[in-house]
């Protein structure tokens, strides 16, 4: 991870290389005082030096992984626990990471970035004699939106690739900009404004990128089918008005040059729909589709798409006969599980047959839960149906037997028989006097408690308010401590017990009204929640209720979670024909 002395890296540039987003990286300046203090820039936007901050990252381990554009055979280096949110998993990123792990670089020595192939033909002794900028691979992406899918391609291949790309909306494409320019990978790029099916002004790279990646416009209404005959871009079928994804697909696979590669993300719908079904056929027939990769709910940058991955190979010479790799990732429970090393693609990719000898050597049996290469006639015989999870999860691919049920059925019950012993009991309180309550403001004017600002780093014991309007929790000392939070109460446990204390406030954090877009108690307000005023042991014994109730709520949850997956695995045992039922 050795840097470039006097490098300097923008904010952005700190989180790409880190795995996290850019709000990540504000928090760490206002929260930790040791982090590096800006070398340069602007007030808007300052740059610190690279090399102080990666040693900041690996001596806190507050980054994900270091991405340290090929200077490593996988590209990455992981340095600690991940520190994503669900928004920055998007389509855009991993366009360009499956892309990264699909073109023909080649390993360099540790230390270096990866290097291209010399053009198919070329002596390597010639190769090194000519001007290495002629053979600068293109990566066109046509319709780039923000640069995501770019961006994530120059993190691995750096100057050693010319990203190109087109954006219909000029405020996109303006940001999209600004990103590439402020990236310290040194690329060569041009952004273009306007609708790239329609008015291409990336045209003089048809058929010659070495890459394509693109997140077309989902359901976004076709065009009357007089205005697409006689296209040269429809090689594989004229799309019906309602399928534009199809004919962004076919746009995408125009520039590629012979043996190129493109992904694009299309809709489930587009790998299904039956006015699809020429152009899906001609794809799998002429060996152009070589993998479909499934993702979780959650990954488009459309909100409410459910998205697929196709990778697409322009043949060079003899048609690809081998089988299409599919690829299921849409069982993932989060979308932060979905890989983001490019090692991790490359083993998923590692079948798909691209016409090189050093992605076979690196070969291992897929997981069939996973990924499951099928035949081309198999597709064809299903109407063109190309959804991973229509054929990675076969009947013969069931792990658990009957007698497996049964005995999972069987704890189970013994584990439901043994919570419902246990559920707890109360006795009526007697005849007291109404409590005297105290409010939180009193609390901490006298030192039993702080209320520390939402950028404090919680310890084990503090209480912790969460945003969007979740119930208070006791902090437990883990790293999960730190999602949410919207105010922390640090509590001195010499006169109060925390498990009261967040029991007690969950009643009146709730009544509440939130104004605010965290969906969170200010905390002027935190101030005049209260609680009940009782003797240290009392609270204790309220406390250890509390805890007990939640750890008990915890274990039904789980039990429920898992009662609900064996519910799952049986009924689809009985419909695939692996299980029958058993006598009543």
């Amino acid at each position: 991870m050795d840097a470039a002395e006097g490098e300097e890296i923008t904010a952005a540039a700190i989180a790409r290389l880190t795995g996290v987003g850019r709000s990540a990286v504000t928090n760490w300046r206002r929260r930790y005082p040791d982090f590096p203090k800006p070398t340069g820039g602007s007030a808007t936007s300052p740059t610190f030096d690279r090399g102080a901050v990666e040693e900041w990252l690996k001596r806190t381990g507050k980054g994900d992984q270091l991405a340290t554009a090929g200077r490593t055979e996988t590209g990455t280096q992981r340095i600690a626990a991940p520190e994503r949110s669900v928004s920055d998993l998007q389509t855009g990123e991993l366009l360009g990471r499956v892309m990264a792990a699909l073109l023909p670089v080649e390993s360099a020595e540790a230390g270096e970035r990866g290097t291209w192939q010399a053009p198919n033909g070329l002596d390597d002794d010639l190769w090194a004699l000519l001007d290495e900028s002629d053979f600068v691979p293109v990566v066109v992406d046509p319709a780039c939106g923000e640069g995501t899918a770019l961006l994530a391609v120059a993190d691995r291949f750096g100057d050693r690739v010319r990203l190109a790309g087109q954006e219909l909306d000029p405020g996109l494409a303006r940001t999209a900009l600004l990103r590439l320019s402020s990236d310290v990978s040194g690329a060569v790029y041009e952004i273009h404004v306007g609708d790239s099916l329609l008015d291409d002004r990336l045209a003089r790279y048809v058929g010659q990128a070495a890459g394509v990646v693109c997140e077309p416009p989902f359901d976004v209404p076709g065009w009357p089918e007089t205005e697409l005959t006689g296209d040269p871009r429809w090689e594989f079928g004229i799309p019906a008005p309602r399928d534009g994804e199809l004919a962004w697909v076919q746009h995408a696979y125009a520039y590629l040059r012979p043996r190129g590669v493109a992904v694009i993300a299309v809709s489930r719908r587009t790998c299904v729909a039956p006015s699809g079904e020429v152009i899906r056929t001609a794809l799998i027939k002429t060996g152009a589709l070589q993998a479909v990769i499934e993702l979780p709910a959650g990954m488009s940058t459309t909100g409410g798409t459910d998205v697929c991955l196709w990778v697409l190979r322009r043949p060079s010479g003899v048609r690809d006969t081998g089988p299409v790799q599919l690829i299921d990732l849409s069982g993932l429970g989060d979308p932060a599980d979905v890989p983001r090393e490019f090692a991790a693609w490359q083993r998923l990719l590692g079948h798909v047959h691209l016409g090189r000898d050093r992605m076979a050597a690196r070969r291992e049996p897929a997981d069939p839960t996973v990924s499951r290469p099928v035949p081309r006639l198999d597709l064809l015989g299903e109407g063109a149906n190309l959804l991973p999870s229509r054929y990675v999860r076969r009947p013969d691919d069931v792990a658990a037997s009957a007698a497996e049920l049964t005995a999972v059925t069987e704890r189970l019950n013994r584990v439901y028989a043994r919570i419902g012993r246990g559920l707890p009991t109360f006795t009526t309180a007697g005849q007291v006097a109404r409590p005297v309550n105290v409010s939180l403001g009193e609390l901490e004017r006298v030192g039993a408690l702080t209320i520390k600002s939402r950028d404090y780093t919680p310890r084990r014991g503090d209480v912790l308010l969460r945003t969007l309007g979740r119930p208070p929790v006791v902090a437990t000392g883990s790293p999960a401590d730190e999602k949410g939070i919207a105010q922390v109460v640090e509590i001195d446990d010499r006169r109060l017990d925390p498990h009261f204390v967040a029991m007690f406030l969950r009643v009146d954090a709730a009544a509440l009204p939130i104004a605010n877009t965290l969906g969170a108690v200010s905390r002027e307000d935190l101030r005049r929640c209260r609680i009940p005023r009782m003797p240290l042991y009392e609270q204790q014994r309220y406390g250890a209720e509390f805890r007990r109730l939640l750890e008990l709520d915890a274990a039904l949850r789980s039990l429920a979670d898992l009662s609900g997956k064996v519910i799952e695995q049986a009924i689809y045992g009985l419909t695939s024909g692996a299980l029958a039922p058993g006598e009543q």
